[in-house]
């Protein structure tokens, strides 16, 4: 059989050698941390403490502000200095908790029972109670995403394990050092789902963790590993599910509509340590990497950590970065401040001697085609840029803007190095911005 794929998509330098073999080691942060209440899709998370508050490790600070919400909990032990706008590594102001670390690490203590004395809703609350949202870095809160309308109608659940953004590293390392956690999450959402059946999608420039986890799978009559070609954006929602099942969703669509869920490799570890061990989400992996950064490598990160601790962490510049992103370099975000901290959704951090994008300045369009043929939406996305840049957004959304995944292939091929994907955001989000209105 061949590898499972889909249409469209490319192959950009992935950069994964600075990092891959680094295993992850601990950082336990210095000075104040900050825990802001916006770090996932959803209504804000209300603060349950006040200033002068002392809170322990795994301790709930705040608490979800709705359905589609999460809670928040302390990564260290300290006293709550203040409660106020902080600015985030999107580079806006977002109201946070501010925690003066006092270097005990006291932690809590945890409760839970058994699985198989657990029922569903015991499962997806303690889920919900852990804050545990998509650390892929959509944020979306998973106890939501495991309380689909009918759980008879889910027939997958797969587990994105492709990491397909260049240079992150994060996930690999989980699948090569923790493996037995990642299949222990996997079960414990198959409990939900009678009906469904567990892939795990790994792009084959992992061979080594595709090996690993077909040994660790082998007699598990439920749970399979897929292996995907090795390709961009392979680990977009829309792109694995159409790999792995040949379906097909659109933007009006939920995964669930297509009777799948798809959950990142952390978020699996995540509910694992959640259910079985009454743990919460208080830090993930991150890497740091990039040919601005001492030593590439992998941090077990406690969420609130500042983001200039990580640079230190990882040996500091060996040169000053022109650029220094968030997340994966073709869907992150360029940040302007070190001065931010890590929240749920931050999977690395990544540091670059020559900012590539600024290097070039756009020119008039040549009529190629190439973004066309790499979208995975299968747009048109030099047609809905020009719509987008001149407001002409019913058009832009007849042909079918708002399908875009904001995934950047558009303006990696561009020969123009016109800024597609950014006119296409611009577009789409008006665009989905009427439909909420309407």
């Amino acid at each position: 059989m061949g590898l499972l794929t889909f249409k469209g998509g490319l192959h950009p330098y992935d950069g994964k050698e600075l990092s891959k073999d680094q295993p992850i080691k601990e950082y336990l942060p210095k000075g104040e941390l900050v825990y802001p209440l916006s770090q996932h899709i959803g209504a804000p998370a209300k603060p349950i403490v006040k200033k002068g508050d002392r809170v322990l490790v795994g301790q709930k600070i705040a608490e979800a502000g709705g359905f589609v919400s999460a809670n928040i909990h302390s990564s260290v032990a300290g006293t709550v200095k203040a409660i106020g706008p902080r600015l985030t590594a999107a580079g806006s102001m977002v109201n946070a908790i501010i925690v003066e670390n006092d270097g005990t690490y006291e932690e809590v203590e945890y409760t839970t029972k058994p699985l198989d004395q657990m029922s569903k809703e015991e499962i997806r609350g303690a889920v919900k109670e852990a804050g545990i949202v998509g650390l892929g870095g959509a944020g979306f809160p998973t106890h939501v995403k495991l309380t689909p309308k009918d759980e008879n109608a889910i027939d997958y659940i797969i587990i994105n394990a492709a990491e397909c953004e260049p240079y992150i590293t994060a996930d690999y390392r989980c699948m090569m050092e923790i493996p037995e956690q990642l299949i222990s999450g996997l079960k414990i959402i198959l409990s939900l789902f009678p009906n469904a059946k567990g892939v795990i999608g790994i792009e084959d420039n992992k061979p080594d963790a595709i090996k690993k986890l077909e040994g660790l799978t082998e007699k598990e009559d439920r749970i399979s590993v897929a292996a995907l070609k090795t390709k961009y954006p392979q680990g977009a929602e829309r792109s694995l599910i159409y790999a792995v099942t040949g379906r097909s969703i659109n933007s009006s669509m939920l995964p669930a509509d297509a009777g799948c869920i798809v959950d990142n490799v952390a978020t699996a570890i995540a509910i694992h340590q959640a259910v079985t061990e009454g743990k919460p989400l208080y830090q993930r992996v991150v890497t740091v990497t990039g040919d601005a950064i001492t030593n590439p490598g992998n941090f077990m990160v406690r969420c609130g950590t500042n983001a200039a601790e990580l640079v230190e962490a990882a040996g500091g510049f060996k040169t000053q970065p022109e650029k220094v992103i968030s997340g994966g370099p073709m869907m992150g975000m360029a940040m302007f401040s070190l001065d931010v901290p890590c929240g749920k959704t931050f999977s690395s951090l990544l540091t670059f001697t020559k900012d590539q994008v600024a290097m070039y300045e756009p020119s008039a369009c040549i009529r190629c085609g190439r973004c066309g043929t790499v979208c995975p939406a299968h747009l048109l996305p030099a047609k809905l840029s020009v719509l987008a840049d001149h407001g002409k957004y019913d058009e832009f959304e007849a042909l079918d803007g708002a399908e875009c995944v904001e995934c950047g292939c558009c303006s990696y091929i561009c020969p123009a190095k016109r800024r597609l994907t950014q006119s296409m955001k611009t577009g789409r989000k008006e665009v989905l911005a009427r439909r909420r209105r309407k």
